[in-house]
C-alpha cells in the first residue's frame, strides 16, 4: 500500500466511525429531572420582592385615594 492509500483508508475509517455515532447523545446533553437554573433561595427572594412591592403599591394607592 502506498502512503496516500494508507492515509485515505484511515480517513475513511474515521469517517465511518463518526457516521455510526450520529444521533447518539451522551449523558451530558440529557435533561436533568429536578434541576432549576435558579436556586430556591433566589427564586423565593424574587417572589418576595415582586409580591411585596405590588402589595406596597396597592396599599399606597388605597391610602392616597387612588390618585397617583
Amino acid at each position: 500500500m502506498t502512503t496516500s492509500r494508507r492515509v485515505a483508508d484511515r480517513k475513511v475509517l474515521k469517517f465511518e466511525k463518526n457516521i455510526k455515532k450520529r444521533g447518539v447523545t451522551g449523558e451530558t446533553t440529557k435533561k436533568k429531572g429536578g434541576s432549576y437554573p435558579v436556586g430556591p433561595m433566589v427564586l423565593g427572594f424574587i417572589i418576595f420582592v415582586v409580591v411585596g412591592s405590588s402589595l406596597f403599591q396597592i396599599i399606597r394607592m388605597a391610602t392616597s385615594g387612588g390618585m397617583a
